[in-house]
Formats: structure tokens, sequence, C-alpha cells
């Protein structure tokens, strides 16, 4: 009973009756012949779009309308916008509509360089980056790095008082997360990004997954019958070079359209890593240097095709596939109470690593009638697979350097395969009262993984059943949501809507024959309100709540060892987490930006340095260990000081109220966190450019875990060339490698320890980009319907 009427809500739309209309139709064209593919745009008396349409190839087109009174919009590139109010009483033909050519097309260009970079709207923030001219040859990783209060460090993407975000691309979710994440968004060039949405509370029609909010990269897009190429090729130098290239095709023409990308690279980054433990017998200290492989390689295609003028149907195609070996040579220092080195432990461990995924949609769009409601279906089917062998020998010696004896010494073979199938279907579905749309989506994952220990300390590898393992783990995942829009009048605007998840998962450890079940149904609200006082000042109030599910990874209980005495493990009982957030946002003009936000955080996990001080060992685990809230006051202010002088800045105060809900023999400290950044483009001439910027985060206290400041000054130069079809562009990033985490202190059990991690951000940075074509480019992208279940295929 309950599925029947889940059914007719869903499907009721399709059948109500439709309301008496009149055609109205005409031909647009310039004083030379008729202009195809120009958008006509139907608006009523309070501004709201309700109808529109794409004129045919001679230049025709034809719409229904109700009876009232409209204003009909037109535009076109290197056209003079055309606006006309008409009355429809009956049947109406416009005629031929003849634009005229923007004679100063060109000078608009060069003041829309200029503008704001940030645009405050009901529910994001719609950030502009391609006057930045450090993202230039670089990447959309680098990119989300420049963007006002979002923090790129150790493969997480943060809003700042929000924690780690869910990114999409045109509405897609990436289902990535951590350093597969980061390995995608390095194969997108930042030319190709037109902005950047900064969206903090998503809506009901998103996923709830995520307390981090969502960063929506969209890409650029032109006219139909044009296509467009653009290659870049940049080389990044630190302590060892890494070679990218990247080439984007797009192509349209009349019903048709098509893009394919791929993107290489190759060669290494230094990792620096340092972990002091004080144990009362005296300190720890392990250093770790890693040489890491940037060995990747990706590719996208993508089809649609127009059956007729209301139907689309479309086929998308991801895959990515990184080799990501590493050498790692770890030391282990051991000191007595009188901090002497008492002996030490040298580990050289071969990593060889492979990860690939591959995900596949096919969609289907339709427009029902001329109330523009519009129904779409889509299929998805997502494949995640990794290796990890780990050889390792790690041997003891006394302080003098004499070998001692042989510490550990194993092969750590670990392999996961994930497997994601889903289905969804949204409906849009304008009313006069407001502005409805609802759907709903059924998700099947299944997630196998297994380690596998072998002891070759004799010589002779020999299986440890002990340390080896297999889990598997099924999640099921069922969702439907309803979200309205309500202008109200000039001044206010309301969005509202609220999403039903029903969860059943399944984990079972054969190693310790240990079945877990978790089955939840959650309710989860958005709401969004809007005020606009005058012209100046805009006033905006949102609430979301999310959830936060673990990443397969993190809840396979196998081990990673690094000696006989520190190792990392999973934890399969691991549980969501949850939040309510609240933001308050004032805009003024499009200069200033203030925000207060405060989130409410329940059963929350993370990663647990766990110190033993009777065995001297380190246990890195997963638990739901904390509960509290985060609260802040953003500042932005974008300013243009001169002509040739544009800046953004921006300012943050936030802080924590962390408090611990497991007893894990530790103290809870919280303190005021300040995030500043400036970012300085200075134009130079007509074809030349230079950026300056500088961020700094003060040290702060949060729960568990106190941590250092962090700052970048980076310097970028970019030159146009051959009228503007090639760039040249030099970025020195990080200039004083300050950029890193360091000083990350937790005390549990009585131990303290301390972690710094340096990712070599530091490094000189060489892009040549070409563009031949058309130049404009108009490429469908469909969102992933399994948007969810990837993303948490990281650790």
């Amino acid at each position: 009973m309950k599925k029947t009427n889940l059914l007719i809500f869903l499907l009721l739309p399709l059948f109500c009756l439709a309301q008496t209309s009149f055609k109205l139709n005409g031909k647009i064209a310039d004083e030379k012949t008729s202009l195809a593919w120009t958008d006509v745009v139907i608006v009523n008396q309070e501004g709201k779009i309700i109808n529109g349409a794409t004129t045919k190839e001679d230049g025709s087109f034809e719409l229904n309308l109700n009876k009232g009174i409209y204003k009909v919009k037109i535009r076109s590139l290197g056209y003079s916008e055309f606006e006309k109010e008409i009355a429809i009483e009956n049947d109406t033909d416009l005629g031929t509509i003849i634009l005229k050519e923007n004679a100063t097309n060109l000078v608009e260009v060069v003041i829309k360089s200029k503008k704001n970079t940030i645009v405050q709207k009901i529910d994001r923030l719609v950030y502009n980056p391609e006057n930045n001219v450090t993202t230039v040859g670089g990447d959309a990783l680098s990119a989300i790095n420049t963007a006002p209060g979002v923090v790129v460090q150790n493969k997480a993407i943060n809003i700042l008082g929000k924690g780690t975000s869910r990114v999409m691309i045109d509405g897609r979710m990436i289902e990535l997360t951590g350093e597969e994440l980061n390995n995608f968004l390095k194969s997108i060039s930042s030319s190709d990004i037109k902005n950047i949405e900064i969206i903090s509370n998503p809506s009901s029609k998103y996923e709830a997954e995520g307390t981090g909010g969502l960063i929506n990269i969209v890409m650029k897009k032109g006219a139909r019958n044009s296509w467009k190429n653009t290659t870049t090729a940049s080389y990044d130098q630190n302590k060892y070079g890494i070679y990218a290239l990247r080439n984007n095709f797009f192509y349209s023409k009349n019903k048709f359209r098509f893009s394919a990308s791929v993107s290489g690279k190759t060669g290494a980054k230094n990792i620096d890593e340092s972990l002091n433990m004080y144990f009362v017998e005296g300190p720890t200290r392990m250093d770790v240097t890693t040489k890491l492989n940037e060995e990747n390689g990706s590719g996208k295609l993508a089809l649609d095709y127009d059956f007729s003028e209301k139907t689309t149907i479309g086929f998308q195609f991801l895959k990515d596939r990184s080799n990501p070996d590493l050498d790692a040579e770890i030391r282990i220092d051991r000191y007595n109470a009188q901090n002497q080195l008492e002996n030490y432990t040298l580990n050289n461990t071969v990593v060889d690593r492979n990860s690939g995924n591959q995900t596949y949609n096919v969609h289907l769009i339709t427009k029902l009638d001329s109330l523009n409601r519009k129904l779409s279906f889509d299929v998805d089917y997502f494949n995640y697979n990794s290796k990890f062998d780990n050889d390792f020998k790690a041997n003891n010696y006394s302080s003098d350097g004499t070998f001692v004896d042989v510490n550990q010494s194993g092969r750590n073979i670990s392999n996961q395969a994930i497997d994601n199938l889903s289905f969804k279907a949204d409906m849009e579905h304008p009313l006069q009262a407001l502005n409805l749309s609802y759907g709903a989506k059924m998700s099947f994952t299944n997630s196998n993984s297994d380690v596998v220990y072998y002891n070759t300390i004799t010589g002779i590898p020999e299986l440890d059943p002990n340390q080896s393992n297999q889990f598997k783990y099924t999640e099921n995942n069922q969702a439907i949501y309803i979200n309205g829009e309500k202008k109200i009048n000039e001044k206010w605007d309301f969005q509202f809507g609220v999403r039903l998840e029903n969860t059943q998962t399944n984990g079972f450890s054969e190693n310790l024959n240990q079945e877990t079940e978790n089955n939840y149904l959650k309710l989860f609200p958005t709401f969004y309100a809007s005020y606009k006082k005058n012209e100046n000042n805009n006033f905006s109030l949102n609430y979301g709540k999310r959830i936060s599910r673990p990443s397969f990874g993190l809840m396979n209980p196998f081990r990673i060892y690094i000696s006989s005495n520190s190792y990392s493990e999973g934890n399969p009982f691991l549980k969501p987490s949850f939040s309510d957030n609240f933001e308050f946002v004032h805009s003024y003009k499009t200069i200033v930006r203030t925000s207060i936000f405060l989130n409410a955080i329940t059963d929350g996990y993370g990663v647990i340095f766990n110190a033993n001080p009777e065995t001297n060992t380190q246990i890195v685990t997963r638990e739901n260990y904390f509960k509290g809230f985060t609260y802040g006051v953003g500042e932005s202010y974008s300013a243009n000081f001169a002509d040739w002088w544009q800046s953004e800045n921006s300012l943050f105060f936030s802080g924590s109220e962390i408090k611990f809900i497991k007893d894990i023999n530790a103290k809870q400290s919280n303190s005021l966190k300040v995030d500043f950044s400036t970012n300085n483009t200075f134009s130079l001439g007509k074809a030349t450019k230079l950026q300056i910027d500088f961020n700094y985060s003060t040290p702060y206290k949060s729960g568990l875990y106190e941590t250092g400041y962090t700052s970048s000054f980076d310097i970028g130069f970019k030159q146009e060339l051959l009228s503007k079809t090639m760039q040249i562009a030099f970025l020195a990033n990080d200039i004083f490698n300050t950029s890193y985490l360091k000083d990350d202190v937790s005390v549990v059990n009585g131990v303290k320890q301390v972690y710094s991690q340096n990712m070599s951000n530091q490094f000189a940075r060489l892009s040549v980009i070409y563009n031949f074509g058309n130049k404009k480019i108009n490429v469908k992208q469909r969102d992933f319907g399994n948007q969810e279940e990837k993303s948490r295929t990281g650790n």
C-alpha cells in the first residue's frame, strides 16, 4: 500500500489537466539572415520566468501561454537584448523580430572581466575565479582553493566553519573523496571553469550526505553549432618534477552535442611527516620521507541528442586510473627519560598502489507541456577498485648504529571493490503559487575488501590469519524529496523542502565472524528566506539538516602496520553523524558580505591517535567520539582600488565547543580561530596580469586536537599572446613553505602526540594554454545519480 501511495505521489502531476492556452510564435533575424538557436524567454509581471524556447534553424519559434500580460525577452551573443510587453488573449504572431548587432560588445567584455567576482544568491555564493592569475594553467583543485571561505588542506576540501565538503561539476556529484577526488580535480583545466558555487546548506533536492556543504564547479558553455579545443601543458618543480597534459574538445551540431576530454600526469612529489610521542620512559620520534609517484590518466565522454523539442536523451562515461606508488623511508628514534637516544628502527617500505573507477550514466529529459513541467530519469552504474601491496622490513639498531635484530618484516596486501547501481527520477512542476520540484531515488551498494598479511621475517612468506581479514559491506538507500520556491514580492523570496531517506546497512567481518547491521529512517528539512531591503542591502537566513556516513574504507577492520609498535585499523561499528546547520547572511551591494553560522553536530566521528603507555604502542583508530557546536562570523570585501588593481579579501572568526561522548581518556579543549586571505590582481597591460595572494590561519584548538598555524604567499604572472588564443603563465606557490599541517597535537591516555605533514605545497609552475576553434562551447553535462555512494570510497 505504501509503494502504491508513493507511485501516485510521483506520477500525479503527469495527469494534471492543462489550462487553456494560446500559441505565441515569431521569427528572429538580424539585418542579413535568420538567427538559429536564439533564446526566447517569457516572464510574468512579477519577473518570474514561466516559459521559453530556442529558435529553430530558420529562426522561428513557437510556444504556448495562458491568457495574461507578459514580457518577451530575446538574447543572443553579439546582439543587443530585445524586450517587449505583450497581452495574450488569443493566438499571437509577433512576425519577424530584427536584432541589432552590439557594436560595443568588445568593450562590454573588457568591462565584464573587471566585475566583482562574488555574487550572493538565496542558497549559494557564486565565485568567479577567471581573474585570479594563480589559477591559470592550473586545475580545478587549485581554483577551488582560491574561493572565499574555502580551504584545501591534507586531501580535504573544507568550507570554513562547515567541515569537509562534497564537490559537483555542473550539478553532477563527483563520487570520490580524499586522494582520489584530488586526482580527479587535477585532471580538469581551470581555464574551462566559468564559476564556483559554494552551497553551505544544500536544498532537499540534493542527497543529505555531507555535513560540510557542497561546492559546484560550473563549466563554461556557449552557442550551438560550434566547436572548441583547449590544450593545456604544465610543469611543476619542487624536489621532483611533475608534467601534466590536458585536452578538452567540445562539438555541437543541430540536435547532437558531444564532448570529450583526456588528461595525463607523470612525475613525483615529496612528502615529509613527523610524529613525536612523549611516553613516561622517554619520547619517541618518527620521521617519514616519501616519494609519491604522480601517475594518473583520466578521460570523459558525453553525448546528448534531441529527439524532439521536448525530449533529450544522453549518455556519459567517465574513467580514471591512478598508480600512486610510493617509496618511504621511516626512522623511529627512542629516547630515555634524560632525552638520550637509546635505539632506533629503520623501515624501508615499497608500496605498489593502483586504483581506478568508472561511471556510466544514461538519462532522459522530457518537457511535458507548455507550463514548463519537466521530468527526468537517470540510471547510473559506478565501479571502483583499488590494490594496496606493502612490502616492508623494519630493523632495530642500537644508538651507535649497531644492528640488533629485525623488528618486523612482512607483506601487507589489500584489495577493495565497490559497485553501485542507482535509479533516480526528478520532476520540475511550476505552479501559479510557487515553483515545485520533487523526486525519488533508489541506490544499491556492495563493497568487498580483503587484507592478507604475510610474515617474512624468516625469509619465507608465512600467512598470518590473525592479521588477515575479509570484509563485506552492503548499503541500500531509498529517498523521496519535495522542494518549493516562492517569490512573495520584490523583497521576499522563500525556499523550503524536506527529504526522507531510508537506509539499510550490513557489514560482515570474516576473520572476526562478526556481523553488524544498522537500519534507519531519517527526515532532512531545509529552509531559506531572503529579504531585499533595497538596491544595496540583502539579507538571507537558511537552515538544513545533514548526515555524514563513514567511507567504506573507514569501516574495514584491517590493519596497516608501520612497525610492530604502530598500526592503523578501521572500525566496522562506525555510525553516521548528523548536523543541524544555520546561517545568516547580509550583503551590501557586491562589495561587502557578512555571514554568521552555527552548526550542531551529533555522533561525530574521526581519527584518534591512541597511545598505550604500558607497551609504548600507537594505534590509529576511528571512532564516534564527539558532539558539539562550531560557530563563527565571516566578512568578505571586494574592491577595485584602481582600474588596474582588483582585490578580494576575507576574514573569518570561528570557534568550537566540542565534547566527548566516548571514554577515550582525553581532555577536550576549544579556542577561537582566525582565517585571513587577500587576492590581488594587477593589470600591467591589455594582455598582462600579475597576481599576489596571501592567506593566514592562526593556531587553534577543537575537541581532541590542537593545530598550528598555516600561511601561504603566492605570486602569479600571465601573458596573453596571438590575439588571446595562447596564454603563458608562471606561478610561485607557497614561496616561504608555510602552508602545510604543523604541530597537530593530541593527548590520549596521558601520552602527548605531535604530528606534522608537508605535502610539497611549495613549487614553481610553468603553463602554456592554447585555444582554437569557435571559442564557444555548449556541452550539456548530466549529474550522476549515485552521487553519494561513490564519495565514500576514500578514507
